[in-house]
C-alpha cells in the first residue's frame, strides 16, 4: 500500500511519465529522462529529412536498432526502466485525453518507425 492508502498496483507505472510541476517534484534523474526522450522523440521524427550523408546513414541504423530494443525490452525502451513509466503511453494519454492502451502506442510506434525509416532511405538514396 502507498502513503494515500491506495494499492501501488492501482496507481499505473506510466504516471510518471511526465515531468511534475507539483509539490512532489521530480528527481533531477526523472527530468533528464523525460527530455532525453523527447529529444530522441524528435530526432526520430525528423531525422530522416537531415540533409547530411552521414546523419542519415546514422538514422537508418539507429531506427532499426531502437525497434530491436524494444522488442528485447518487452516493448519499452530502456529510458523507461531508469524513470520507471511508459513515456509516450503518458505523453498520448494526457495530451489526446484518450485512454490508450499499451498496445496502441506500440502498433502505432512500430508504424512510425516503419514509415519515417523509409522516409530516411528514400532520402539517403535520392536525394
Amino acid at each position: 500500500m502507498s502513503a494515500a492508502g491506495k494499492d501501488d498496483d492501482d496507481i499505473p507505472a506510466a504516471a510518471s511519465a511526465l515531468p511534475s510541476h507539483a509539490a512532489e517534484a521530480r528527481d533531477a534523474l526523472g527530468n533528464v529522462c523525460f527530455y532525453l526522450h523527447f529529444a530522441v522523440m524528435i530526432y526520430i521524427v525528423l531525422g530522416w529529412a537531415v540533409p547530411l550523408r552521414g546523419a542519415l546513414l546514422f538514422y537508418e541504423f539507429f531506427l532499426p536498432a531502437v525497434a530491436i530494443q524494444w522488442q528485447f525490452n518487452k516493448n519499452s525502451c530502456v529510458l523507461n526502466n531508469v524513470e520507471e513509466g511508459a513515456w509516450l503511453l503518458t505523453l498520448a494519454t494526457n495530451v489526446l485525453g484518450y485512454p490508450f492502451k499499451a498496445w496502441h502506442i506500440d502498433v502505432f510506434t512500430y508504424f512510425v518507425l516503419v514509415v519515417l525509416w523509409c522516409a530516411g532511405l528514400s532520402h539517403l538514396l535520392w536525394w
